[in-house]
């Protein structure tokens, strides 16, 4: 698994979106606190943590083979929907970018804000997926002001 998991971290690693690592869990100094924190009790362990959450993660349990692991970011945590080129973009994502362009920039700060604001709260994951993915969009429209 080792040569594969190398390689997908070479594949992301100009990504701004993506990001591979590894842990060494039996170093005292290092890994060992963090595999503690996030419970990690075989290896490997493979956990992915989307927009920052930084409280748990979540368990992957797919192949460990290089295109069943670049399948998974594809589909669970590349950032596809951009601003400036929305062709990955959702119906839902670009009626929201519109209706924020027409806010102006002082509405995309305070909503921004807002939603920053819920992203520790409790809810449906369908829920926190679409608040991510307003952050993402209103993170990137501030950028380009």
């Amino acid at each position: 698994m080792k040569p594969d998991w190398d390689r997908l971290g070479d594949e992301y690693a100009g990504s701004s979106s993506v990001l591979i690592g590894d842990v060494d869990c039996t170093d005292e100094d290092g890994g060992r606190p963090l595999c503690e924190k996030f419970e990690v009790r075989g290896y490997p362990t493979i956990k992915s943590f989307v927009d920052g959450d930084t409280t748990e993660g979540e368990d992957y349990n797919g192949g460990r083979d290089f295109d069943s692991l670049k399948s998974h970011v594809e589909e669970k945590l590349e950032i596809k929907c951009l601003v400036e080129d929305t062709e990955g973009c959702s119906e839902k994502e670009m009626a929201y970018m519109e209706k924020m362009k027409a806010k102006g920039p002082e509405e995309i700060l305070k909503q921004g804000r807002r939603l920053d604001g819920m992203k520790g709260d409790s809810m449906k994951p369908d829920l926190k997926r679409w608040l991510n993915q307003r952050l993402r969009i209103l993170k990137q429209m501030h950028e380009e002001l």
